[in-house]
């Protein structure tokens, strides 16, 4: 399909900007998000409906804003990939005035959904600050190797942005939240860039697998991983979880040696199943067994 063919039937085709921003990825912050929100009102004891909603907008439009840009700055890089040629602008799918004006419209919506929490400023004060961060992550990989961690970064705003809107407020707990975002994030974008190291290399861009080898990358994203379970230990600990979330913990840990079971150096093949499939598990399994040890906290 032309992009003029595109842009005369519809200036928003819903279907063509939901695959363009991968809409089914925002489960893997959400549930952190979400998460961090419960643990807040359980705090405050109260629950506002126009909190929640406020979350779920600012998340959806953050991470939609953040995706159509890193399509826009990367699109030459897309068209020589093979990888990633299909994507929607090098395919003409849909043009870059269509997804210029969806990254406006998305965040002004972001900035806007701040206001929901108001008398809170906080969220707006921040709302400029933390888009900013979102939307370089998509120019790291040409001048660091840590491109992966600035994703990372960037993931991990969500349960702190969360319970700073809901509370006002900063605590250890949502802290240790957002680490095990960093080093689990950081640790499937090195699995997931190890498809893409020559062509990194080729291009000039940079990457952990494309500056230490596959071999290498695959270590350092386990080690990452085993810095997640630690810091998802001290969540529990500092939390005041129970028998359930630990229980979690090792369903979750099982997990995560699956993860790394389905790839290696020489078979990159089913990076796309440990990439989506045990990724999407894994939050949801952590918001589950957080909210069911939560639940059943006065019976233990």
């Amino acid at each position: 399909m032309s992009t003029s063919t595109t842009t005369s039937r519809s200036l928003f085709p819903v279907s063509e900007f939901l695959g363009l921003i991968r809409f089914s990825h925002t489960i893997f912050a959400l549930p952190f998000a979400l998460l961090a929100s419960i643990l807040a009102w359980h705090e405050k004891g109260q629950f506002r409906w126009i909190e929640l909603t406020g979350v779920l907008l600012a998340m959806v439009f953050a991470r939609s804003a953040a995706m159509a840009f890193n399509r826009l700055v990367d699109r030459k890089f897309d068209a020589a990939n093979p990888r990633t040629a299909s994507r929607h602008l090098p395919a003409g799918r849909l043009s870059v005035f269509q997804v210029t004006l969806f990254l406006i419209v998305c965040s002004l919506a972001f900035v806007a959904s701040t206001l929901l929490f108001l008398p809170n400023t906080w969220p707006l004060v921040l709302s400029v600050p933390v888009l900013a961060f979102l939307l370089a992550y998509s120019y790291v990989k040409r001048f660091s190797i840590y491109c992966h961690y600035w994703l990372s970064a960037a993931l991990m705003l969500s349960p702190l942005a969360a319970w700073i809107a809901i509370t006002g407020t900063i605590t250890i707990v949502p802290l240790l939240l957002s680490s095990v975002i960093f080093f689990w994030v950081g640790g499937f974008d090195i699995l997931y860039a190890c498809q893409d190291t020559h062509f990194d290399r080729e291009h000039n861009l940079h990457s952990i697998p494309a500056r230490m080898g596959v071999r290498a990358s695959l270590k350092i994203a386990a080690f990452s991983h085993f810095l997640m379970m630690i810091c998802l230990l001290l969540f529990w600990f500092f939390g005041n979880f129970g028998i359930v979330f630990m229980g979690g913990l090792l369903v979750l840990t099982a997990l995560l040696i699956y993860q790394h079971s389905l790839v290696s150096e020489h078979d990159l093949s089913r990076v796309n199943i440990a990439f989506f499939h045990t990724n999407a598990a894994l939050s949801f399994g952590i918001l589950v067994f957080a909210v069911l040890d939560l639940a059943l906290r006065q019976y233990y």
